[in-house]
């Protein structure tokens, strides 16, 4: 199981900066979809160039044109990058052939996904690395979760590793290591903090014990 953080609502310096504090802590940094929306894929090529040893994923949410994406977000050193699991899946065709060419890899995110169980069979068929079940800002407000999606995509994947996004906090998180998603994706529950390094360590203790 490994800990993603991600960063949304901060420009370059400021992601460059907070990683400094959790580094040590985390496997993965995300430059969330606003980051890339504010700051471009700039973002993406400082953050790799700052800490060239951390796995970077670019939260793209591609939708279409997927191939030439993909291709863009690696050469600006994005190590993993993400598609919607309601693309077309030509375009999830398209993503997976590129990442692979580019020795990348590629996360779907099932965000606004009605039958996760049947899609993520199908991912798992096009050969996509990851499948996030998420739980968007707006749904988070109104108090849902991902929990019970992950454990119906667990019970159907069978090569792709599984995530989870989405409101996951210091008090929800022994839930969710009970579920064992290969990969655990934080944002709001570090970024938004007092003492973030500490919450991080804490967090991947867990993660490690689980």
């Amino acid at each position: 199981m490994q800990l993603q953080l991600a960063l949304d609502l901060v420009n370059i310096p400021e992601a460059i900066e907070l990683i400094k504090e959790v580094e040590e802590h985390i496997d993965i940094v995300e430059i969330g979809t606003p980051v890339v929306i504010n700051e471009g894929l700039h973002a993406v090529k400082a953050v790799k160039e700052a800490y060239p040893n951390l796995t970077v994923l670019a939260d793209l949410k591609i939708m279409d044109a997927a191939g030439y994406e993909v291709m863009k977000a690696s050469e600006a050193g994005a190590d993993i990058i993400t598609i919607l699991g309601a693309a077309e899946d030509e375009s999830i065709k398209g993503a997976v052939a590129e990442a692979k060419k580019q020795g990348k890899k590629t996360l779907v995110d099932m965000i606004a996904v009605k039958d996760k169980e049947a899609r993520a069979k199908e991912l798992d068929a096009l050969g996509v690395d990851y499948i996030c079940v998420h739980t968007g800002y707006d749904l988070q407000a109104v108090g849902q979760n991902s929990f019970e999606d992950l454990r119906t995509i667990k019970s159907v994947v069978k090569n792709a590793k599984t995530a989870i996004a989405g409101g996951v906090k210091l008090e929800t998180l022994p839930e969710v290591v009970q579920a064992q998603p290969d990969l655990v994706i934080i944002g709001g529950g570090i970024t938004g903090q007092a003492d973030k390094k500490a919450v991080a360590a804490k967090m991947q203790e867990m993660i490690k014990q689980g």
